[in-house]
């Protein structure tokens, strides 16, 4: 007698001609317009192809391999488990540029040393030690401003504090300074080389889009930045010796028009990938939306441009890697948590990531200390000369971040196929719609998201395509077992 098929929950999104089908444990298939019709009206069970296609992904009830597909839950959701690990310390609000979409709100062109607006070496050594705190067994510190290098005395101190603590706690510690590079000098660079830390830069193309929105008084912010992410990647050869420069791209309606020198600029550098990031409205950027933000449909095709160029340049041989791309396909094809923390479920803000303000004022994620700095603390979770580790991580806006941010809590989220990869920002919410929970099929957030995982899933559905972001994947893992 043969055994009747039936299909798990299931949910889906056009693909193409076709659609591409999601269960919860992140098993997907793109699916022709045919075998689409075949699984709504039940002739999967007769088509023996189809029928084992699907019973390989986990949509069919009498063949589940329920470990397997624990092991996918389990790899999707683990960072549910570990505690903070990432620990951004904002060590002023100061800043020596005028960038078009900055988020902090004292932006100042001196370059004086102030009490105000500077954290001190006890708020550094108290931010680090709550960082110890946290039970991960990987903490990253980031060092941000504002302009981080304008307070180097207490960067230089925390860098060094958190070596020396390392001794005795063994965490698989990562340090890097967040910089726009132009207060670098061969000081700095030879102490953050010594110690292994990391260079982070804001680059978004070449130098008529870069100096357009990262204005700076002393000359060409893209000069500066250049300079010295060429020196980065020098540092970092040969491949293996250091890990490149991290360099990270806002768009800007600016941006729209040209991916492929963006890209180029990259390229040329040597950085050996991109991050493609949308603008959020969020602080100084919401109040100027109207000069330098877009629809997210332009935002989509930009991206999808964007992708296919550098698709194309690795089908030709070179390895360039899009991360965003690179991330969602980590979730898709291996079930795994790449440590991104906008796309979780819960998101990152507390349990993955908390901020560290100049004043010892903790918060649940960099974003949510940005919306805070002297306008509104509603995502502060306390201080770090009042509180301890326990009290911080039970702090009511915790609580509020991890249920707004969990999917099952968000109606509109429940019926998409994107769910399994997908994430939330609450902090983004709250600014645009005025509430962490926000109205997700309504707002800017969903929809650049759904058009992204369509460009990204379409690319996985092509053979070609998807050996190249396969590629991306294996050379990653590749040098995580090095290192």
């Amino acid at each position: 007698m043969k055994q009747k098929l039936s299909l798990m929950p299931f949910r889906f999104e056009p693909l193409g001609r076709g659609a591409v089908v999601v269960n919860d444990c992140g098993g997907w298939l793109a699916l022709s317009a045919k075998e689409f019709k075949a699984l709504k009206t039940g002739g999967f069970a007769r088509d023996k192809a189809l029928s084992s296609k699907l019973s390989a992904a986990g949509f069919i009830k009498e063949r589940l391999d329920v470990e397997r597909l624990c092991g996918d839950l389990r790899g999707l959701y683990r960072h549910t488990f570990s505690g903070p690990s990432l620990h951004i310390l904002a060590v002023t609000d100061r800043c020596n540029h005028a960038c078009v979409y900055c988020r902090a709100v004292e932006n100042s062109s001196g370059g004086g040393r102030a009490a105000a607006g500077m954290m001190s070496r006890e708020t550094a050594k108290k931010s680090v030690d709550m960082a110890f705190s946290s039970p991960s067994d990987s903490i990253a510190l980031e060092f941000q401003g504002g302009e981080a290098l304008l307070n180097w005395p207490v960067v230089r101190c925390a860098i060094d504090y958190a070596l020396k603590k390392n001794r005795s706690a063994a965490r698989r510690l990562e340090i890097s300074v967040v910089t726009n590079l132009s207060l670098m000098d061969e000081e700095k660079f030879s102490f953050l080389a010594a110690r292994g830390a990391g260079i982070c830069t804001s680059l978004d193309g070449p130098a008529f889009i870069h100096d357009a929105n990262r204005r700076w008084r002393g000359g060409s912010s893209y000069a500066a930045a250049a300079g010295w992410l060429k020196k980065a990647v020098a540092r970092a050869a040969p491949p293996g010796k250091d890990a490149l420069p991290s360099a990270l791209m806002t768009t800007t309606r600016l941006s729209l028009r040209h991916p492929l020198e963006i890209i180029e600029t990259y390229r040329a550098l040597g950085l050996g990938g991109i991050f493609l990031r949308p603008l959020s409205p969020i602080g100084f950027a919401r109040d100027v939306w109207g000069e330098i933000g877009y629809r997210p449909r332009e935002y989509v095709a930009f991206y999808r441009r964007a992708l296919k160029h550098i698709i194309g340049l690795n089908r030709r041989g070179e390895r360039f890697v899009e991360r965003n791309a690179a991330i969602i396909a980590a979730k898709a094809l291996k079930k795994e948590d790449p440590n991104y923390l906008d796309l979780r479920s819960p998101c990152g803000a507390a349990i993955g990531q908390l901020a560290y303000r100049w004043d010892g004022g903790v918060y649940t994620c960099d974003e949510g200390r940005m919306a805070g700095s002297g306008r509104d603390d509603f995502f502060r979770l306390g201080s770090v000369h009042k509180n301890s580790y326990r009290e911080i991580i039970g702090a009511p806006a915790a609580a509020v971040c991890a249920m707004a941010s969990c999917l099952e809590n968000q109606s509109a989220c429940q019926r998409c196929a994107w769910k399994p990869f997908c994430g939330v920002c609450p902090v983004h919410n709250y600014e645009t719609q005025g509430t962490p929970w926000g109205d997700m099929a309504a707002g800017g957030w969903c929809e650049i998201q759904k058009g992204v995982f369509a460009a990204v899933f379409e690319a996985l559905s092509k053979p070609a395509d998807r050996a190249v972001i396969e590629g991306w994947l294996a050379a990653a893992e590749g040098a995580r077992r090095q290192g």
